[in-house]
């Protein structure tokens, strides 16, 4: 199969099995212990149908939105995800300048693989920072500092992340940072050659955001030493509360599901939250976004802005996301897949496939904007 000739989430990731490793793929596509919320994060968009008005005269279509003071070309985003450029050697920068091209915003992990001041450099659409909370308080500190002086518009805290998820797959094969391969998993390296041709002839691999204040030195840390060793289980609210204050500007919770959750975050000054169980990588079991978000979104939708991440596949998922009252959507693999297949190349293709997927859905849905879909749209099951 060849970029060309994809068409849909699922070629996608299809010729990006192809391209990988497997227990490279396995890490993109894998998730908790029997990956049930997983498949539930898309299954549960085929729970309820859309409801189209015709005869609307919809002529000209505005999918723009704004969230967290964020002025965006289309309703949906690149949610940061670590460890891109195993993916692809160009990794953050291929996706920054595929979303650039679309007027959308992308984002920057810590555990990201191209520094925040390089890819600012770089790129100019809105910037997101996915941050950890460190038991060094100072680190945390250290790094938002960072990250300001690199002109980041938005800094997210993930907090569904305080420990790593049971990843079985990656267990099966060694996956980690640095590697530690079982037989398995290096015959799978073995395998697919071009990749490590490509792996070693560009650009080192690096981790620069912990470079510059943790020791990386022999890759002693691996990422699951990185969850279990520096990440701080006790964080709470006031700890977070008092990096909202820090920040001072546009400040996120990823990792945000049920309604009490919600409210605290508007009670701290968060201006966004992201409806999110981290695409099913960490509690299998757990409930999806989409199961939550008309209840999140009626208890606090008027007074902070509401992202739904995890599922997506579709534009008529988005649709049915915004029909709830999300002012956006993000998601991972849906670029994951295409930036392993193809690089810059895959990500626009399917950012472009996505805006064609939500401006003809909205077409048909008789919605000229964003702010026209409403729960009347919707039908659930």
């Amino acid at each position: 199969m060849r970029l060309k000739h994809c068409h849909n989430y699922q070629d996608f990731r299809t010729l990006a099995r192809k391209r990988l490793p497997g227990p490279i793929f396995n890490y993109i596509d894998g998730a908790a212990d029997d990956e049930v919320t997983y498949v539930r994060n898309t299954a549960c968009f085929d729970d309820c149908d859309l409801v189209p008005n015709v005869l609307s005269g919809v002529e000209d279509i505005d999918m723009s939105v704004t969230v967290m003071g964020q002025k965006l070309d289309m309703p949906l985003y690149c949610s940061p995800t670590a460890l891109q450029r195993l993916f692809h050697h160009r990794g953050e920068r291929a996706v920054a300048a595929a979303a650039e091209k679309y007027g959308t915003m992308f984002g920057v992990s810590s555990l990201g693989t191209v520094s925040l001041k390089d890819i600012r450099k770089e790129f100019s659409n809105p910037q997101v920072y996915q941050f950890y909370f460190h038991k060094d308080r100072g680190l945390n500190r250290a790094m938002m500092d960072s990250a300001k002086e690199a002109g980041v518009e938005v800094m997210m805290l993930t907090v569904d992340s305080i420990t790593g998820g049971n990843r079985e797959r990656d267990l099966r094969t060694g996956f980690s940072i640095p590697f530690r391969l079982t037989l398995a998993g290096m015959i799978q390296f073995a395998i697919k050659p071009m990749w490590g041709i490509n792996y070693v002839t560009h650009e080192k691999f690096r981790l620069p955001q912990l470079d510059d204040f943790v020791d990386m030195s022999d890759g002693a840390l691996s990422i699951g030493r990185y969850f279990t060793e520096m990440l701080d289980p006790s964080m709470d609210w006031g700890d977070v509360a008092e990096m909202v204050k820090l920040w001072d500007g546009e400040f996120c919770l990823k990792g945000i599901m049920s309604v009490e959750d919600a409210k605290k975050a508007v009670d701290i000054g968060c201006t966004g939250i992201i409806l999110s169980n981290h695409g099913g990588r960490q509690l299998d079991g757990s409930r999806a976004p989409f199961d939550q978000l008309s209840e999140i979104v009626d208890a606090v939708g008027d007074q902070i802005d509401v992202i739904m991440d995890s599922g997506i596949q579709r534009g008529t998922h988005v649709l049915k996301a915004l029909s709830l009252g999300a002012k956006a959507v993000s998601g991972g693999r849906f670029y994951l897949y295409p930036l392993a297949a193809a690089g810059q190349d895959g990500v626009e293709r399917a950012l472009g496939l996505m805006h064609a997927e939500i401006e003809r859905g909205m077409r048909l849905m008789g919605c000229k904007s964003v702010g026209d879909l409403t729960s009347k749209n919707l039908r659930f099951r």
